[in-house]
């Protein structure tokens, strides 16, 4: 059993079904019941997901053994040669096999490829495996450079 990863546009049928598992879980999490079909809908709906599309991104798709199992969205700032992660989502049933170091070394490798200099992320409260994830592999609690709806912790790492 092995992990692949590559990029994908963010629209086709295996990567739309990771974002939405993403969606459903990282919104259930936060509401603490289950997102509905329609809440996912809704959440999706002009979410910004074409920034990760060259050249203003990239999705990252990780297959385990063939099956989608993991994303990474990559959003690049050449301006301030700043990458920001966005959507870092692995299945439960693929969590533990080392796809989310895998996930985290593809996008540093995305970014640096695109020339830039550091790579950091925002993320919630509620999402610990998420932040041990990021401090696991370098990244740095450093002070809010946002004020997103949803962003309780920033993570930076100089590449």
């Amino acid at each position: 059993m092995t992990w692949t990863l590559a990029p994908e546009r963010f629209d086709a049928p295996d990567a739309a079904r990771l974002l939405r598992d993403y969606y459903g879980e990282v919104a259930g999490r936060y509401w603490k019941r289950p997102a509905t079909e329609a809440e996912i809908d809704e959440g999706l709906t002009d979410d910004g997901v074409e920034r990760l599309a060259p050249p203003s991104g990239r999705l990252v798709v990780g297959r385990f053994s063939g099956e989608a199992a993991s994303c990474v969205g990559v959003r690049l700032d050449p301006a301030t040669a700043t990458a920001e992660l966005t959507r870092v989502y692995v299945r439960p049933a693929f969590r533990g096999t080392g796809g989310g170091g895998l996930l985290m070394a593809a996008a540093e490798e995305v970014a640096r490829e695109a020339g830039m200099r550091v790579i950091r992320l925002d993320t919630r409260s509620d999402l610990v495996e998420a932040r041990g994830l990021y401090a696991k592999h370098g990244f740095r609690e450093v002070p809010a450079f946002n004020a997103g709806p949803y962003a309780e912790h920033w993570f930076a790492k100089e590449l």
